[in-house]
């Protein structure tokens, strides 16, 4: 159990004590792509989508950051984070799926790694809702971390 940071020596949870680290610029960048089906993406003029609960990719880039924000209330051992900066990025990939990029920016002791999942997470799910009415035949098909800068070790998995 010792590799695990969010267990103590009693095996019982804990969150990690960054009281010690350094403050350094932090960043990560998720990536989620998503089958949203011809059915859907036909409806969309000039990459965006005007539903009856308003425009789809900038609620879902609204809701996202909001994810962003929020982390720490949804992830018990996550931090609560002062965010310098989020930005999140939809592309239509082809006639049927998109891709979304959520990057995320702080000066601070610990990572945004799941912040930025939490982003991507959030502006799929977004998605989902404002477009359920069209089809329910969507599928969020993979979320990941593709970098993370700062702190102890970067991280690029392309």
């Amino acid at each position: 159990m010792s590799n695990f940071t969010h267990i103590n020596e009693q095996n019982q949870p804990k969150m990690v004590n960054v009281s010690d680290k350094k403050i350094t610029k932090r960043t990560a960048i998720a990536k989620a792509t998503m089958f949203l089906g011809t059915e859907i993406i036909s409806n969309f003029n000039n990459d965006e989508l005007l539903t009856k609960k308003g425009p789809v990719f900038q609620t879902a880039i609204i809701a996202g950051i909001q994810g962003v924000k929020k982390t720490s209330d949804l992830i018990p051992m996550c931090h609560p984070l002062l965010i310098n900066g989020v930005d999140i990025d939809i592309t239509i990939v082809d006639t049927e799926n998109i891709e979304v990029f959520c990057k995320v920016t702080i000066t601070g002791k610990t990572g945004v790694e799941m912040e930025a999942l939490t982003g991507a997470s959030t502006t799929c799910l977004t998605i989902y809702d404002m477009c359920k009415a069209i089809s329910q035949k969507m599928v969020i098909k993979e979320v990941k971390l593709l970098e993370k800068t700062g702190g102890k070790s970067d991280i690029k998995n392309g």
